[in-house]
């Protein structure tokens, strides 16, 4: 029976992580499944749909434009290209030439894939070229009734057009095995694909960096790459983040690639190899994460980008199709040639392989490549962008509203010994009353929701260096942190110690020059967010590395920024990752913001901050209550939203409690007792959601007229969010 090739890549996929594991277990060690070979490598699999898409866009548009130049079109026999049976006429004659130097064309071909993995991309691209000579054997076979030729040419396809080279042996063995499977006959010779499909170091040519995987393509492809390069480039590179692997990322610093950057990501320079191997006018293709869009690293590539001709990219957003991995990717296809002045974009809004073609035409728009430069680039539709250009254009940037002051939260470098919760807080200023001046309440991002965020529990031993503290003025601290040995508070870099900084061993990581603005008036978020979670602070809160701070008394600007506008600006600025978006300041901070004068939008901001500040009172009060009642291990999430909850399912969360902590479930008496209790708090509760929900929205409506929105424009927005 014949193997379907794509199957061995998911085997070859999961087999690297379960080899490991197999050894692991051999050796009776433990694996580390963030760490395996596939994580390594950066290997992923690409479904059948991409590669497809992928080879007719770049083989089968080669194909397009030859046919054009012989002039091989729909073909209609009939008796003029026969003078009797068996004998072609001038007209035949000459169609079965143009049909023969067709096809030796078609066998001048030359493809790569310079991270071929197991084949995928090689296999796709086999199916098509035997596809293609068997339509021009067909027309050959009815112009001069002889047979098809087809083993032969299959056998001439992976000797005369395929290539690839991995830098895993077993990746290059597998490519090889699928090809072979593909085109295997009894009574045929295999061919020898060793000349084609090689290990190596796409990236590297140095031995003294690589070993014997460094690979020099002119050395290892001479023909071919004597004659200007290849033809087409496709693939799907690996995703590696060079800080990860400091050796090849100082190796490819000194080869001088243009798309390198130092925080960047391995996948940037294959781009560059990929076109640099390419002759004029040939045709690169990757499927990768289209986080080069707006990242920091991505400028060197958005630059390069624009020194060819970018003919098409389709972006998927937070879309995912790649089986346990997340990588919110984009396909390419660009040409060596001189920059086009339009490109065609597609924003995917759903992606499967059975309408992926018609979702990629459906949303297909041409933008002018003068439009990009190496700065962000904000990928969304026609309509979009000149909206998008409109609040530009009238508003300012947040960084100038707030006049470029936002800090991210105390970094400490060892968590566990500096926050702290309550009866650790009480021990240490029981023995030291000064130490309460340099405690002080800390939110995590996980301690914030939309407009409202608690500290209960939570503190910060606020040691910053920017105090200059003399540890033996606080001797209950000092002992408290030396708990933890001082070895591992030590700031050298060490292993078991923390990074290595000028600062002393009792202080935290960062120096938080900046501490006196966390006891102002400020806008507080998290990094990561999944839908707007802004708050505003007057009680002097601190805040971890998961979030940031804009000092600043504006009340308005938390209603901007945690309305639906505010939200739809943040999705098309910021970087869309895991169904949210992380708000990097370099992005975040580009957003338009209106005039903020109206004392409406102030005012609703300030019924919001009540109405929630009393629904989390009425959450917490209750939640008590329950914690009082019952000894929990702990509550579970259901719980801790049971307002959202009917008192039939509240029954059922509070007896699934009882049973995991050892208890005995609620007697119907005591459910009676219950329920009155559950029933009037929930009243309370969902009364107040009504009017956090009636506020919000007229926030909404407020923030749309700020911003001067006409209903098309809204339609937009909410289309959006």
């Amino acid at each position: 029976t014949e193997v379907d090739v794509n199957i061995l890549g998911h085997i070859f996929e999961h087999s690297l992580s379960e080899i490991e594991e197999i050894a692991a277990e051999i050796e009776g060690t433990a694996t580390d499944k963030t760490k395996s070979k596939r994580k390594k490598d950066g290997i992923f699999y690409t479904p059948k749909y991409i590669t497809q898409y992928i080879v007719e866009n770049t083989v089968g548009t080669l194909c397009k434009e030859k046919r054009k130049e012989f002039e091989i079109v729909e073909i209609e026999f009939d008796g003029s290209y026969k003078i009797k049976e068996g004998t072609l006429s001038a007209k035949g004659k000459k169609l079965f030439e143009t049909l023969e130097a067709y096809k030796k064309w078609l066998l001048t071909l030359k493809i790569v894939d310079p991270a071929c993995g197991s084949g995928a991309f090689l296999n796709q691209a086999l199916n098509f070229l035997i596809a293609e000579h068997k339509s021009i054997d067909d027309i050959i076979a009815e112009l001069t009734n002889t047979p098809l030729r087809l083993f032969d040419t299959e056998k001439s396809i992976l000797e005369n057009n395929l290539y690839g080279v991995d830098i895993n042996e077993e990746s290059v063995e597998i490519a090889k095995l699928s090809l072979w499977l593909r085109t295997a006959h009894r009574d045929r010779k295999l061919s020898n694909l060793n000349s084609n499909i090689k290990c190596g170091n796409s990236l590297i040519d140095d031995p003294e960096v690589a070993g014997d995987k460094a690979f020099d393509w002119n050395k290892e492809f001479p023909e071919i790459m004597g004659n200007g390069g290849f033809d087409v480039v496709i693939g799907n590179p690996p995703y590696v983040h060079l800080e990860k692997i400091k050796d090849t990322s100082l190796a490819l610093k000194n080869a001088n690639y243009q798309t390198y950057h130092s925080q960047g990501d391995i996948y940037c320079v294959f781009v560059e190899k990929g076109i640099d191997v390419l002759k004029h006018n040939g045709l690169i293709s990757y499927i990768m994460p289209n986080k080069w869009l707006q990242a920091g690293y991505g400028k060197p590539l958005r630059e390069y980008f624009l020194k060819y001709k970018m003919i098409e990219l389709i972006d998927f957003g937070d879309i995912q199709i790649f089986d346990g991995a997340t990588t919110y990717p984009c396909i390419f296809i660009s040409q060596k040639n001189e920059p086009q002045k339009e490109i065609s974009i597609s924003v995917l809004k759903e992606s499967n392989s059975l309408d992926f073609i018609f979702n990629v035409k459906h949303t297909a728009e041409m933008f002018e490549t003068s439009s990009f430069n190496g700065d962000t680039w904000v990928i969304t539709s026609k309509k979009e962008q000149t909206f998008l250009a409109k609040l530009q254009n009238e508003n300012i940037k947040l960084t100038e509203f707030i006049y470029d002051e936002a800090y991210y939260g105390i970094k400490t470098g060892l968590t566990e010994a500096f926050v702290i919760d309550e009866t650790t807080k009480q021990n240490i200023v029981s023995k030291d009353d000064k130490a309460f001046d340099i405690i002080k309440p800390i939110l995590r991002g996980r301690d914030i929701k939309p407009w409202i965020g608690t500290s209960d529990d939570c503190y910060i031993i606020g040691t910053f260096p920017s105090l200059n503290l003399e540890i033996e003025n606080y001797p209950s601290i000092k002992e408290y942190l030396l708990t933890f040995g001082e070895e591992r508070l030590a700031q050298s870099g060490n292993k078991g110690s923390r990074k290595k900084t000028s600062n002393k061993w009792f202080e935290t990581q960062d120096t938080i020059a900046y501490y006196k603005e966390f006891q102002k008036p400020k806008i507080m978020y998290q990094i990561f967010q999944v839908k707007p979670c802004f708050i505003y602070d007057e009680q002097g809160l601190f805040c971890n590395n998961s979030m940031w701070i804009i000092p600043t008394d504006n009340k308005a600007l938390v209603g901007v920024l945690n309305s639906k506008m505010g939200w739809w600006l943040i999705t098309k600025y910021c970087t869309q990752i895991q169904n949210g978006c992380q708000l990097i300041w370099k992005y975040f901070g580009q957003i338009p913001i209106p005039k903020l004068n109206s004392p409406e939008l102030t005012n609703l901001v300030e019924q919001m901050l009540e109405y929630t500040k009393s629904q989390q009172g009425i959450s917490s009060k209750f939640i008590k209550y329950i914690n009082s009642q019952f000894s929990f291990n702990k509550l579970s999430r259901k719980l801790e939203n049971w307002h959202e909850l009917e008192f039939s399912e509240f029954i059922k969360e509070i007896n699934k409690g009882i049973k995991e902590s050892g208890g005995n479930y609620l007697s119907k008496s005591d459910e009676m007792e219950w329920m009155d209790v559950f029933e009037n708090n929930k009243t309370k509760a969902q009364k107040i959601k009504s009017e956090i929900e009636k506020t919000d929205k007229d926030i909404n409506q407020i923030v749309y007229e700020l911003y001067g929105l006409t209903e098309e424009e809204i339609g937009i927005v909410e289309g959006g969010v």
